[in-house]
């Protein structure tokens, strides 16, 4: 694994959320066109001692001078080795969509390393890496990316619709749409860390079979977990998500705090 300066990992690792006795670090991974302030306010819903970060992908934000990644292991590999140095409390991978196959990256390469596998991967809103849908929206330019938007929902009419910010966002996604749309995982060996699939039910991405599917790449423990809503439920289900998530690393959803 690449080694990386503390300045490489804070451009990757956004702390969202600090605590001085941290016994679980929460990181998570945006979809595609999304960055690692998409989950700010989750901080907020988090019991004492967990601390949140969030993946900052480059060409976006503070981050858009830089080039834009073109593999799922351009993002998974520094994110990795960003945690590398912070094994000592365990850690939580939580991604949706795009997000959920660099995090299963990330997590497959951390099972590698001394620190031994992530304490949880929550996969959210894609099928299994043996059920991916072929797809190649990226190919059909803005139009495309724009009908693409408005049928997953998730982006305002108003965004849409105006130019200024149209010539913002739709590099970032073109760039993420072709990363994800030609990503083919090279290892479908299942992997030793804990995973919950989080699935909405009218998500036209993924359907619950193919979220279940997730069960078979794992050797550990596995649940399924289906929430109200379209691809992009995580915002309106933003608290029973973050309480599931906890449930399932074992945590209970507010711990009492200090007198």
């Amino acid at each position: 694994m690449t080694i990386i300066t503390t300045r490489q990992r804070e451009q990757w690792l956004r702390p969202l959320r600090v605590q001085d006795v941290p016994r679980l670090r929460l990181v998570c991974f945006p979809h595609a066109g999304g960055a690692a302030s998409f989950f700010k306010t989750w901080g907020a819903r988090l019991p004492e001692g967990v601390e949140l970060y969030g993946v900052q992908y480059p060409g976006r934000q503070d981050r858009v001078r830089e080039p834009f990644a073109r593999t799922v292991d351009e993002l998974a590999g520094p994110v990795a080795s960003a945690l590398r140095p912070l094994a000592e409390v365990p850690t939580a991978l939580f991604g949706h969509s795009m997000g959920a196959a660099v995090a299963h990256e990330t997590a497959r390469l951390l099972e590698a390393e001394p620190g031994g596998p992530p304490a949880g991967l929550v996969v959210s809103g894609r099928p299994a890496p043996d059920r991916l849908r072929r797809t190649e929206v990226y190919l059909g330019g803005e139009e495309a990316l724009l009908a693409d938007l408005r049928r997953l929902g998730g982006t305002s009419e108003e965004v849409l619709d105006d130019p200024a910010l149209r010539e913002l966002i739709l590099p970032t996604l073109a760039a993420d749409y072709r990363l994800i749309e030609t990503y083919r995982p090279r290892d479908l060996s299942p992997i030793r860390t804990p995973v919950c699939a989080c699935v909405s039910d009218a998500d036209p991405e993924v359907n619950q079979e193919e979220a279940a599917a997730w069960e078979r790449h794992t050797t550990g423990p596995f649940r399924l977990r289906v929430f109200p809503g379209d691809h992009f439920y995580l915002v309106p289900q933003e608290e029973r998500l973050v309480e599931q998530l906890l449930e399932f690393c074992g945590l209970p959803g507010r711990w009492p705090s200090t007198p």
